[in-house]
């Protein structure tokens, strides 16, 4: 745990150099875990750079770095479902990084590009998110390659499931070793499957609803769980512009009710972070999702936005705002 707190230390006085930053290290721009451009390095090589820089400060030994840098586990299943008519053989993943406190924390999500080395990556980023903010849990990440509006919903419960009986039968989720949460493609929904196929293992466990958070709240979930990402970004923002060296450099004010914003992602996070800044006088300009982009220099209404897009399953065709097809766009011009 000390050593952790060491190497959090670093991370935080740590300030990349600007040649590792490219245009977005998102697993979502790229695909899999390639880079977003030939001379960029892959998402869990980004990661293995950031953390050789701190560590280069943390003044920890060498060997114990070595075995914080490495994951300590990692689970790969492959199982058959069949999906109408036809056996498909789904891939699924679960890393623990670091069991340095348990129980480990992190999503589970469900994508076309989950990989080994993404949720490597991920796995990582939470041990140090962890340690940073002094939370008490190790960093996990899980993942199943499927794109989930494929499927129907009973075949994605069925995969679901079958995936929660591979965690329970290997010990890689329980209340007091694993705690998965939900992720990219994944909700409420899909964590209360996983908690009901987890209880039906371990019956007699009077904390097994704790094998997994992000639950619906009538089953044991908590108010404000699906808005709180979105906030924290907010609150990031609003205290980052407050400080008198941001202002100075980039002429912001440090008033919310001044920032022009563009936020790349329309989902969970993306949403709420979006709402919070509209809500606090923030003027909304443009929104970038995998399919198109939206602008608006007069500003966006958030909630017609998420409305439209809910409905048609995307930005095009909304009116009185322009369409970017570069989602891209919005973020670098």
């Amino acid at each position: 745990m000390i050593n952790a707190f060491y190497l959090a230390r670093a991370l935080k006085t740590f300030r990349p150099h600007h040649q590792f930053l490219c245009r977005g290290y998102s697993t979502h721009i790229a695909t899999g875990n390639t880079a977003c451009e030939d001379h960029e390095p892959s998402f869990l090589k980004s990661v293995e750079m950031y953390f050789d820089k701190a560590a280069g400060i943390s003044g920890v030994s060498q060997k114990t770095l070595s075995h914080m840098k490495a994951p300590d586990c990692m689970l790969k299943v492959t199982f058959p479902i069949e999906i109408k008519d036809k056996v498909e053989i789904i891939t699924g993943f679960r890393v623990h990084h670091s069991r340095h406190m348990l129980p480990v924390k992190g999503g589970i999500r469900f994508a076309t590009d989950v990989d080994e080395q993404e949720v490597t990556a991920l796995a990582a980023l939470m041990t140090y998110k962890c340690a940073i903010v002094d939370v008490p849990f190790g960093g996990a990440k899980g993942g199943i390659s499927i794109d989930p509006k494929n499927y129907t919903d009973a075949e994605v419960e069925r995969i679901t499931r079958r995936y929660t009986v591979e965690l329970c039968q290997k010990s890689f989720i329980g209340p007091g070793t694993d705690v998965p949460a939900p992720d990219v493609g994944t909700g409420a929904r899909e964590m209360a499957w996983i908690m009901d196929t987890y209880r039906q293992f371990h019956p007699n466990e009077v904390d097994s609803i704790g094998c997994v958070t992000g639950k619906p709240i009538p089953l044991g979930g908590v108010r404000g769980r699906n808005e709180s990402t979105g906030l924290g970004v907010y609150y990031g923002i609003r205290e980052f512009v407050s400080y008198p060296e941001v202002q100075k450099h980039t002429g912001l004010s440090g008033d919310i009710k001044d920032l022009r914003i563009i936020i790349q992602g329309f989902g969970k996070v993306g949403y709420w972070a979006a709402k919070f800044f509209e809500q606090n006088g923030a003027k909304i300009i443009g929104i970038g999702e995998k399919e198109c982009g939206v602008y608006n220099p007069n500003g966006l209404n958030i909630d017609k936005l998420f409305n439209y897009r809910r409905s048609r399953g995307s930005f095009l065709g909304m009116p009185n705002v322009d369409i970017i097809e570069d989602p891209l766009e919005n973020v670098t011009s």
